[in-house]
Parts: structure tokens; sequence; C-alpha cells
């Protein structure tokens, strides 16, 4: 579930191995770039967290960072 903080969406994926969780990075990234709209995220072996905000409209949570946060989940799977 993606929490609000700070006037971002936030939440932490986590897999069984760094590959996992670096292949899904990969196909968020490719979504990302499509949408022209990028996340802030970090990984650390088997975890990455992301946080979704909308840039140009002031750092908050639009329509934009849902739609990417939907298919995001759907990457996970």
């Amino acid at each position: 579930m993606w929490e609000e903080k700070n006037n971002k969406l936030y939440k932490k994926f986590e897999f069984k191995n760094f590959s996992e969780a670096f292949s899904f990075m990969t196909r968020v990234a490719l979504a990302a770039e499509k949408m022209d709209h990028h996340p802030k995220w970090t990984n650390e072996y088997n975890k990455v967290d992301i946080w979704l905000s909308t840039h140009d409209a002031g750092d908050i949570i639009t329509e934009k960072d849902k739609k990417l946060a939907t298919i995001i989940d759907g990457l996970k799977e």
C-alpha cells in the first residue's frame, strides 16, 4: 500500500535478492521514461524504496504520481 508522506507517495518493495530488485528497477525505469515522470528511489540489496511527487507542480502528489504508482504495482508481480 502506498503511503502519503511529506507530499509524496511512498512504498517499500522487497525481493528475494539483488538481481530481482534490480530487474524490477529496470522495468520501473522504462515505464517512468515512457511517462516522462521519474521517481526518487533507493536500493539496498533486495530492498527498493520509491517516492513519487510531481516536481513541476511544486513537489506535490498529482494524478501522474497515482498513475505511475499503479503501473509500478503491476510491475512487482
